[in-house]
């Protein structure tokens, strides 16, 4: 017995499960309302955040998630998630181990600079993944800027699609009228420079005072 034991000890150790390249922490923008509650993923143009995330989630926690929903609504101020570690491809809608909730700590403000965490190790759970997409490294100019819509009701948020390096992140809320068209919509692009809400305005083809406000605007990572 003594000798089975021993020759154990010598055996290299072999892990269960490596890790995948896209392991790490993934913070995320969080951003909604009383409607629905998005997160989108802060990416890089290097592994493992090389990647655009959207999702749409709740927190678990029926009473905390009213609550969450409550505070962000009607508000652009910036939230966060700073989530346990996981791998992010497994939120790919084809991913044959597919990610359906995970815990973190949601923060006012931002979590690497100085936000307050308000709801700690919450577990959240993803109900659907709007936007999966691999960035590419390489350097590309576009002259236009495309904005997904998030949201099919009255609040609803222009997400920048992540196409040039370098390019910028960029989050408004929109407060569109029953029924509108829920198309992405294009404007002009110069440098890293923000749209005004007034192009974007024209692009939807509404008033500019149903632009809410910019909720999270960051080129840093992605130069």
């Amino acid at each position: 017995m003594r000798r089975a034991l021993l020759l154990a000890a010598m055996l290299p150790f072999v892990p269960v499960h490596a890790a995948g390249v896209t392991y790490g922490t993934h913070g995320m923008a969080l951003f909604g309302g009383r409607e629905a509650l998005y997160a989108s993923h802060l990416p890089m143009f290097h592994a493992p955040h090389d990647y655009q995330v959207i999702l749409r989630v709740r927190l678990s926690d029926a009473r905390l998630d009213g609550e969450l929903r409550q505070r962000l609504d009607g508000h652009t101020a910036l939230w966060t998630i700073d989530p346990e570690k996981f791998e992010l491809d497994r939120l790919a809608p084809a991913a044959p181990a597919p990610l359906r909730a995970f815990r973190a700590t949601v923060v006012q403000g931002h979590f690497e600079q100085g936000g307050k965490p308000q709801y700690r190790n919450v577990e959240i759970v993803v109900d659907e993944v709007l936007l999966f997409r691999r960035l590419s490294p390489q350097t590309l100019e576009n002259a236009s800027a495309r904005y997904l819509q998030v949201g099919a009701g009255r609040l609803r948020f222009l997400v920048k699609t992540i196409d040039s390096r370098p390019d910028f992140d960029h989050i408004v809320a929109y407060r569109a009228a029953p029924g509108a068209d829920s198309a992405s919509v294009t404007v002009p692009k110069v440098g890293l420079k923000q749209p005004s809400a007034r192009e974007l305005a024209a692009a939807l083809e509404v008033p500019a005072a149903t632009i809410g406000g910019t909720v999270y605007f960051h080129t840093d990572d992605l130069r």
